[in-house]
């Protein structure tokens, strides 16, 4: 077995699992608790108080196992530098909300603004310093590639804000954005194994400090992730997509990711439309389900069963 591929999970992974306890207690020290809604499932109330900004645990394993492989792996540095950049944009809303406890943290504004600049840098890198360029792999075509030629640019940036925004609507319970994205990682990991793309260590760096997390984060959590981790892990996917000319797929391997959005999206569209009226019980849809009955453990694991039958069907579709 390639080296590349096994040491990063296995060292982001200690990284995260002995670092994690010591986060955790600095968190809980900053007072960096986690506000739950009142309208929503009555189960969460008792997660008032859970330290969040656990992100940065994702961050840390991520950043120092990828400092050991950038000089012989140039491709993993815009992957990175979005990860990061977006993991920034996070930390800085989080901090915002439950340290200094001003409730809005970042204005929209602020914050679409930080996440076009990560994006527009991360363009420009990738077509001025790789050779990755922006076609397009087409799903079940055995390779063929989507050339949009002007479009190219602007589908960047709805893919990739749309992909950080759709992580960030699916950290919502106990594990599971982690449980969701460490299959969507593991995935990226072997596409890139297969087609020898130089970013693997980096994706595989994902998964180990995601399994990592997950000691801290599966039910009852100890630590969210918060902003500082989904943003991150948003960028993360998003921008691994585009280095693989593979953001078509994203619809495939993270299809959860856009359920929750339009979910989101529909709810509020037809919340104005008919004057207080709801589709859902509770947007995102994972809240809704769980207002039917089901158990928070149970929709992560149909959530994160689903997901992996979808990153099968996307190696089946390369």
């Amino acid at each position: 077995m390639d080296y590349k591929v096994v040491i990063p999970v296995i060292a982001a992974f200690i990284i995260s699992a002995i670092t994690g306890p010591g986060i955790i207690k600095y968190l809980t020290k900053l007072k960096a608790g986690q506000t739950v809604r009142e309208d929503g499932p009555q189960s969460h109330l008792k997660k008032t108080g859970t330290p969040t900004m656990g992100g940065v645990l994702i961050l840390l394993s991520i950043v120092i196992v990828s400092l050991f492989y950038i000089q012989n792996y140039p491709k993993i540095i815009p992957i990175l530098f979005v990860t990061l950049g977006f993991g920034i944009i996070g930390f800085l809303d989080d901090y915002i909300k439950v340290v200094l406890k001003r409730s809005m943290g970042l204005s929209v504004m602020q914050k679409m603004a930080g996440e076009i600049i990560v994006t527009v840098i991360f363009a420009y890198y990738l077509i001025n310093f790789t050779d990755v360029g922006l076609e397009l792999i087409i799903p079940f075509t055995n390779g063929k590639y989507l050339e949009i030629g002007a479009f190219a640019i602007p589908i960047m940036f709805v893919a990739i804000i749309g992909t950080v925004n759709g992580v960030n609507f699916t950290d919502g319970l106990d594990g599971l954005a982690s449980s969701v994205t460490v299959l969507v990682a593991t995935f990226f990991s072997l596409v890139a194994v297969i087609k020898g793309s130089g970013i693997e260590p980096i994706t595989c760096a994902v998964v180990g400090s995601l399994l990592g997390f997950l000691l801290f984060n599966a039910h009852p959590a100890r630590v969210f992730m918060g902003d500082t981790g989904s943003l991150a892990l948003g960028g993360f996917v998003a921008a691994t997509a585009y280095m693989l000319k593979m953001p078509l797929f994203i619809l495939i391997v993270g299809l959860i990711y856009l359920v929750e959005v339009i979910s989101v999206m529909m709810q509020v569209t037809y919340f104005k439309l008919t004057k207080g009226k709801r589709i859902f019980k509770m947007a995102p849809i994972h809240h809704h389900f769980e207002l039917c009955g089901w158990s928070e453990t149970k929709v992560v694991t149909v959530f994160t069963i689903i997901t992996a039958i979808l990153c099968l069907i996307g190696l089946l579709a390369m």
